[in-house]
């Protein structure tokens, strides 16, 4: 029984038992720890920006005016960026206490039924993402801010995010109807 707090990702991958998904699930893996780790570093850079804002300020008396809104779009990219992989590792938050009453035929639904209900809200929503980040490069909006940074940087980043971990959770869907053959080693 896993806690949600395991300091190690999975080591293997389930391959469908279908060539074109198997290929599909494998593609996506990679992408999706490349998007991880570029996180890794978007996260590093957004504590060096908080961090000379707080040193500027405190010592130079210099305000900046930027520092928020980069370390807010930074951070609106990882949350966004790194949905797909947690989904991937199966690390969103799940009630095991249901599981482990269930027997392994009807919790097999169970999973089925959540992977479908969690496509259909993560496709509505990326649909509405997309939405707003038409909107905002069209109108051209920008922040309300002196520094005033346009708004289709963040739309961009949570539509893209939440469209990778719609296509993440279709793929398991689709997993479900072919079934797994096997499992890959260290996919990334």
């Amino acid at each position: 029984m896993s806690h949600g707090f395991d300091l190690e990702p999975a080591k293997s991958l389930a391959l469908p038992d279908n060539a074109a998904l198997a290929g599909v699930t494998v593609a996506l893996a990679r992408f999706n720890t490349f998007l991880m780790r570029l996180s890794m570093g978007a996260l590093i850079l957004t504590a060096l920006i908080l961090t000379y804002s707080v040193v500027s300020r405190y010592f130079f008396k210099s305000p900046t005016d930027w520092q928020d809104e980069a370390s807010v779009f930074l951070l609106v990219g990882v949350t966004f960026f790194c949905t797909a992989w947690v989904q991937g590792q199966r690390g969103h938050i799940g009630i095991e206490a249901l599981s482990s009453l269930l027997s392994p035929r009807v919790n097999a639904v169970r999973l089925f039924m959540v992977d479908v209900i969690s496509f259909a809200f993560c496709a509505f929503f990326s649909w509405k993402s997309w939405s707003l980040f038409h909107e905002a490069w069209v109108d051209g909006q920008t922040t309300s801010s002196t520094f005033g940074p346009p708004l289709w940087i963040p739309y961009g980043m949570m539509a893209a995010g939440m469209s990778i971990l719609a296509l993440q959770i279709l793929v398991q869907v689709l997993t479900h109807f072919v079934g797994v053959r096997g499992t890959l080693r260290n996919p990334a």
